[in-house]
């Protein structure tokens, strides 16, 4: 039986890898030891950013909350608790963006828990 040395398998699987480095400096994008190094970095530095960017959205939507709550004379933490204890079930992101393009409709809001609160 004749030795299988795949070649086309092989030549496949490395363009494959060079084509996912295109745009890397140096050697990263030309060589496929160096690419694959890289590419393997670069899933990884993905992986782990999906996630960091979750909780990179979640801060920036506070900032933003709790930055119109005090314009509405309330703290982050009473208008959610005051939200909670309303009833009103809006997640941070839609808060975020009432408190950015509808402040009138977000201070209704802020009213509504200082209501509750009272």
């Amino acid at each position: 039986m004749p030795r299988v040395k795949g070649g086309t398998v092989t030549r496949k699987r490395r363009k494959k890898v060079l084509k996912l480095a295109k745009g890397y400096r140096g050697a990263k994008h030309l060589l496929f030891k160096a690419a694959n190094a890289q590419v393997m970095v670069s899933y990884r530095y993905a992986f782990r950013d999906r996630r960091a960017k979750k909780r990179d959205f979640r801060r920036l939507w506070i900032a933003r909350i709790n930055a119109a709550a005090r314009m509405n004379d309330i703290s982050y933490s009473k208008l959610m608790h005051g939200l909670k204890v309303a009833n009103v079930d809006m997640n941070r992101k839609m808060l975020a963006d009432l408190a950015v393009s509808d402040p009138d409709g977000f201070k209704a809001v802020a009213d509504t828990a200082k209501k509750a609160l009272a």
